[in-house]
């Protein structure tokens, strides 16, 4: 397997994982879980930003363009207004 193959898995299995953690965390009335799986998620989110943006440097990944100050605009006035 090519590392670029490798790093997307990776980037795939994380996207997955951290759907779930949101899922779970909605669901669990312990405090004390809910607090452990929002740190677990915290750190997987961390280390899916931090190797989005390796594969970002070596061309494995390529992100969408920025959204413009008009589009951020936009989509506040959306959501407020839902």
């Amino acid at each position: 397997m090519q590392e670029k193959q490798i790093v997307n898995d990776v980037l795939n299995q994380l996207k997955g994982s951290l759907e779930n953690y949101a899922r779970v965390i909605a669901e669990t009335s312990n405090p004390q879980l809910r607090q452990t799986l929002q740190q677990i998620r915290n750190s997987d989110e961390q280390f899916q930003f931090d190797l989005a943006n390796i594969a970002t440097q070596k061309g494995y990944y390529k992100p969408a363009q920025p959204a413009t100050p008009q589009d951020i605009q936009q989509m506040k006035n959306e959501l407020s207004q839902a």
